[in-house]
């Protein structure tokens, strides 16, 4: 793939507002849904703030070498509510956050020791691209589902509608129009023009609802907008200081004893193991993108350090673990833009953001048929670039066939195992098939050694 922008080049200061932004666009939805799902009134905002401060902590310990943005990660899901479920109060539960986060970190920290000293070559020869191909397809392809639903669904009403569908086809289509068709400077921010073109339509056709009182036409939710006010104009309409987790598990930590941390420990820590092979995957496909081998320079105990300690950072403010984000991943392959100073300046503006009202009010009210819209070219992108690793593999061999074949059935059929307050992510099962089926088919008598495929 011929990059516009390599990693270490810097666009314009103008231009690095635009191109950062649209990476905001690009993470925001996921990030922001987990404060959401997990609820306990935790803060979109603060999410918002930790992803930023996790990716700054992620950059520096990769040298600046490794163009990814880290978003709230859908992983721990589970863990951190059984962090709430186990807490004798809230403040507690925010607590727990923290300590969970912290034991998640330690584990990357542990595998960046380990790597450090005995090196890659291993994981090259267990988890080959001829494994690691289809899993990263499967990344993409697990979140189709998501992708649709959201397609089909009116933000104000909750309900399905095809004035939806249609308003996230057209963000879909302006994003590619864009991308193919446009100008220069047009190919550089497919999703942001996509984006404003899908929530243009979908305004339209909500105040027409509204007015008429038809509730298909109505999609955007503008109550953000409006909560603004509730307390009268002042300096809050514009600013407002997030609600960091820090601020109430302070007020929790002498609730907590030692049964409440070994319930941590368990909900927290095995996952850690999971998300590890998806930080495998992921950084072999932005090295695919850049042509540079990530797990080699940096090195990939640098990326799980700044994985790790992004993590913890991020949660110490908004909550939620951080991992790196196949959206962001996928931004960088459509848009050929992998300047790590445009993930600098994301995060940068994520932080920035998270204090200023009216934006946040903004991001808060994009429909999510247009983020579903645009986010079927995000994850497609992901499918595809997961394919291209295997595309030198000879599939006509047993061994190569039961390999991919066994990761996307897996995947694509949704396997999860779940063990108490501990799941196996689909992700996660899918790979770990995937290297069995590829150890026990190794003396295939029709077989060369495809390691280095």
């Amino acid at each position: 793939m011929k990059l516009v922008y390599q990693v270490n080049d810097r666009p314009k200061f103008t231009q690095l507002v635009v191109f950062g932004f649209q990476q905001v666009l690009a993470i925001m939805a996921a990030t922001i849904a987990v404060p959401l799902i997990i609820g306990n009134g935790m803060s979109t905002a603060a999410a918002l703030f930790g992803a930023g401060i996790g990716t700054l902590v992620y950059i520096l310990f990769t040298n600046h070498k490794s163009p990814v943005f880290l978003g709230s990660s859908f992983a721990f899901i589970g863990s951190m509510s059984a962090a709430f479920a186990g807490a004798v109060s809230i403040q507690a539960g925010y607590a727990g956050l923290l300590l969970g986060a912290a034991f998640a970190g330690i584990v990357y920290v542990i595998f960046a020791m380990i790597i450090r000293k005995v090196g890659t070559g291993w994981i090259n020869k267990l988890m080959p691209a001829i494994v690691i191909g289809p899993t990263v397809s499967i990344i993409g392809l697990s979140l189709a589902g998501s992708a649709v639903t959201n397609l089909r669904t009116s933000s104000l009403t909750g309900e399905t509608t095809q004035f939806a569908v249609l308003c996230g086809i057209i963000a879909l289509i302006a994003t590619m129009l864009a991308s193919t068709y446009g100008g220069r400077k047009a190919k550089m921010i497919p999703f942001i023009i996509g984006i404003l073109t899908g929530y243009g339509v979908a305004a339209i056709f909500t105040w027409i609802g509204l007015a008429t009182g038809y509730a298909p036409m109505q999609i955007v939710d503008f109550s953000a907008f409006s909560t603004l006010t509730d307390g009268g104009i002042g300096l809050h309409t514009f600013l407002s200081v997030p609600d960091f987790t820090f601020l109430k598990a302070f007020a929790g930590f002498h609730e907590i004893d030692a049964s409440y941390i070994g319930t941590i420990f368990a909900a927290y820590v095995p996952v850690a193991f999971v998300v590890f092979a998806e930080h495998i995957a992921d950084h072999r496909n932005i090295s695919s993108i850049i042509e540079t081998d990530l797990l080699t320079d940096p090195g990939l105990d640098h990326t799980l350090l700044g994985d790790g300690i992004g993590s913890i950072a991020g949660a110490f403010f908004g909550g939620c673990p951080n991992t790196t984000y196949g959206e962001s991943i996928a931004c960088v392959a459509i848009t050929r833009n992998a300047s790590v100073a445009t993930i600098t300046c994301a995060a940068v503006e994520c932080l920035i953001i998270s204090f200023i009202t009216p934006f946040v009010a903004f991001i808060s009210s994009i429909p999510t048929c247009v983020m579903g819209g645009v986010c079927m070219a995000l994850y497609g992108f992901i499918a595809v670039s997961g394919l291209k690793m295997i595309q030198r593999a000879d599939l006509d061999l047993n061994r190569n066939l039961y390999v991919v074949s066994t990761i996307l059935i897996s995947g694509i059929g949704g396997l999860s195992l779940t063990f108490g307050k501990i799941t196996i992510t689909t992700i996660a099962c899918s790979l770990i098939l995937g290297i069995i089926v590829n150890k026990l088919l190794a003396k295939d008598p029709n077989s060369r050694d495809d390691n280095d495929l």
